[in-house]
């Protein structure tokens, strides 16, 4: 079936139950209310500004933009983008789109207009609704889109160059449109988080994002009063498939437009959130929030929270055991997941592993996994190599390139580019990015191995390792150490702390500084390679001289 069935059902099921909350603790001067289902609420000591929407009014929603995009010509398979920060029209806009059998492009809400212009030309995007928070950007590029041709404004102050969204959906029928839709049919555009260079546009049908919702809820147990916490960005698959396991049964979903710890912890008290999903830094923020003495968490009613899972990223082992120290009744899961393969849950931990803290798990839900050699070969266990998944989330394709897809799609299993390792028990260890492994004297070292041992030392609290060209051994490896606010540490503390490392995984080079992320919480390695790999190409070519 395809996707939107399932909001369909949840309009006809829970009609009156809330779907949506979006909670900004950021205290704006004025509250933006745009649309009249939403509701304003203060508390105490200041004001928080809450939206709410009912699986009705989603449903309504969706179908009034759906009306509106076949009022204006969009045909079936036509593509509209969304550029929107997190908020509570995200994702009926999203819904909206795919009614009227238009794929969604979600865009990255950091891209530079550039990027924007890239990704819209890319996607052969017809259409783009976004938010205030672009319309600068949105400006520069607007006059040399000549494919856009249907772009709407979300939020007060419509600029002359779009259509004011609200105005237009009003005018439409809330009644479903008839657009006949099919698992096979093309759903949605996302685009790589373009850690390794620009974005690839990966296309999902209907079938894919189905899957996400029926393997998420197959490991978390979803119930109908499952509150899930979503604070991660809704362009990214990582955060709305992990929400599609509460959608999937009718469940409450709270949007929280802030990362700080006082602000979690606050809605989870305040929403009787259930479900967490946090990002690496994230969960590090607040431990290391309560540990200073900033949140006390006898503060919070913190008594309903039962999972609190990470995905996105390798998850240091030493970070979980800090959480289950803090939060000794909490499960503990991780997914591991790529957009190629519909965000979170080909390969899967379980909350009953907790013993196996650090590895990625087992083939998810419906999926299928191996780890192979450069010829593709399975490997024996033990033994490091490519990860590669396959089932019925693994995208399409690379749209409008069949030499990338036919470079990572071979008979239906999709080659990821990560190298791990099988355990004697089945369980799968990310070891690095394929393009990561730094090559030192003849040695493979793999980054994450380090990234995970630095921050084990308590002052450390985040680190990303590099590798730099050297004229003798090829490549050293290079830590860029975040220290703890409060904390000093000098390079002498580091070089012995890491002396546990045997010799050729000790890094040659500590360089003190922030850990760029992306909003997904990956390590943006280009940008520490483009900072720091110049200095050293320079360094290593006065040494020749």
């Amino acid at each position: 079936m395809p996707i939107t069935e399932i909001l369909e059902k949840n309009a006809k099921l829970f009609a009156e139950d809330t779907a949506l909350v979006e909670i900004n603790p950021k205290v704006p001067d004025t509250p933006h209310l745009t649309w009249r289902e939403f509701s304003l609420i203060e508390t105490s000591p200041g004001k928080r500004y809450k939206r709410e929407l009912t699986w009705g009014t989603f449903d309504k929603r969706a179908n009034r933009l759906a009306n509106l995009l076949l009022a204006r010509g969009v045909k079936k398979g036509d593509k509209i983008a969304i550029l929107l920060t997190n908020c509570i029209e995200w994702l009926p806009i999203y819904f909206g789109i795919l009614k009227a059998g238009a794929m969604a492009v979600p865009l990255n809400f950091r891209y530079t207009s550039e990027e924007i212009r890239y990704c819209l030309e890319l996607s052969d995007s017809s259409g783009l609704i976004f938010g205030e928070e672009f319309i600068d950007r949105v400006g520069e590029i607007i006059g040399g889109m000549k494919k856009l041709r249907h772009v709407f404004y979300v939020g007060e102050n419509c600029p002359d160059f779009a259509d004011e969204f609200e105005k237009m959906t009003g005018f439409c029928s809330a009644k479903a449109p008839n657009v006949p839709l099919t698992d096979d049919d093309d759903a949605a555009i996302y685009f790589s988080s373009g850690t390794t260079g620009f974005p690839k546009a990966i296309v999902h049908p209907h079938r894919s994002l189905v899957h996400s919702c029926l393997t998420e809820q197959a490991h978390h147990s979803q119930t109908k009063d499952d509150v899930f916490l979503c604070i991660p960005p809704l362009y990214h698959t990582g955060a709305k498939m992990h929400w599609f396991g509460s959608f999937l049964v009718g469940g409450k979903a709270v949007l929280l437009k802030g990362v700080k710890p006082e602000w979690i912890l606050k809605t989870v008290s305040e929403q009787k959130c259930t479900i967490v999903w946090l990002l690496v830094p994230w969960a590090q923020d607040i431990l290391d929030a309560i540990d200073r003495g900033e949140v006390d968490l006898k503060d919070y009613d913190l008594s309903g929270w039962r999972l609190m899972h990470i995905g996105a990223q390798p998850v240091p082992p030493s970070l979980i055991k800090r959480w289950k120290e803090r939060f000794p009744n909490h499960e503990y899961d991780t997914n591991y997941g790529l957009s190629e393969s519909i965000g979170p849950g080909c390969v899967h931990l379980g909350v009953e592993n907790i013993d196996k803290v650090g590895a990625i798990g087992k083939a998810g839900f419906g999926w299928q996994v191996k780890i192979v050699d450069e010829n593709k070969n399975e490997v024996s266990k033990g033994t490091v190599g490519e990860l590669a998944v396959k089932g019925p989330g693994v995208m399409k394709e690379y749209y409008k390139d069949k030499k990338a897809t036919a470079e990572v799609l071979k008979d239906g299993w999709l080659y990821t580019g990560d190298m791990a390792e099988e355990d004697e028990e089945g369980f799968i260890w990310l070891v690095d990015r394929k393009k990561d492994v730094i090559i030192s004297g003849g040695e493979n070292i793999y980054p994450v191995q380090i990234e995970n041992f630095l921050r084990k030392n308590s002052k450390i609290s985040d680190a990303a390792v590099i590798g730099l060209p050297d004229p003798r051994l090829g490549e050293i490896a290079a830590a860029i150490v975040q220290v703890k606010q409060g904390e000093t540490l000098s390079e002498e503390e580091l070089s012995e702390f890491c002396m546990e490392l045997p010799r050729y995984k000790r890094p040659r080079r500590y360089i003190f500084a922030d850990v760029p992320r992306n909003p997904t919480g990956k390590i943006e390695k280009p940008k520490l390679r483009k900072l720091y790999g110049a200095d050293r190409v320079v360094a290593m070519q006065n040494e020749i001289k």
